[in-house]
């Protein structure tokens, strides 16, 4: 199977590393095709590099949005008939900078990141939130840790797309979670996500039992 990472930042750097190194084909795609290109290098032959549109139509089932909010808002709609039937996994949060460098939220309250990039999705495409309840120095650091993993949150309404995100996560070394449906997507973001490391687990990465108890414990 070939996953279609867009973004080859923090997030999607470490999550590409992560899943070559459990044997998953990678293709990467970024506004300057020199950086994806310079990462599938690294990577070796499970990973290649392609303009986003063709890194899409190269993907078995999923496309990983690993781009900020802004950045989807502007890229989704103009590949929208790219998406259809793709299973696309969303792990951005709504969170920006002011101008002195301190992040601030992008949207109102009660408004998640995953509620937009849902909506700018075409009908026949599949939505899951995934691989961004952990900062990017814990996606590199946790992944394949022993003796208990480390946990991924995922949510979604969509039973496929639930399937595709506990695949990958666990090929990237993680044991996935279910939080809930794309209505808890807000938990799983940042600022003030209670499942995200960052948010209310103050910096904490949560092995099984652990991430279980806080799934039942509302924020």
């Amino acid at each position: 199977m070939t996953t279609a990472i867009i973004g080859v930042g923090k997030i999607g750097s470490g999550l590409a590393r992560d899943l070559v190194r459990g044997g998953e084909h990678v293709v990467l795609a970024a506004l300057d095709e020199s950086q994806a290109q310079a990462l599938a290098d690294e990577l070796g032959d499970l990973a290649t590099a392609a303009p986003a549109g063709d890194a899409i139509a190269a993907a078995d089932d999923v496309v990983v949005l690993a781009i900020w909010l802004d950045q989807d808002k502007e890229l989704v709609p103009a590949i929208a008939g790219l998406l259809d039937g793709k299973i696309i996994v969303d792990p951005s949060s709504p969170i920006g900078f002011d101008g002195d460098g301190k992040p601030v939220r992008t949207l109102p309250e009660g408004t998640s990141a995953g509620s937009v990039v849902a909506g700018l999705l075409p009908a026949g495409a599949r939505y899951v939130k995934a691989f961004g309840t952990l900062a990017a120095p814990s996606l590199a650091a946790e992944a394949y840790r022993v003796p208990r993993r480390a946990v991924l949150f995922y949510a979604t309404d969509d039973e496929a797309a639930g399937a595709a995100a506990e695949r990958l996560i666990a090929a990237a070394g993680f044991e996935p979670v279910k939080a809930g449906g794309a209505q808890d997507a807000g938990r799983l973001e940042i600022p003030g996500g209670d499942l995200h490391q960052n948010g209310g687990l103050n910096g904490r990465v949560l092995d099984l039992g652990e991430a279980r108890a806080a799934v039942a414990t509302t924020s």
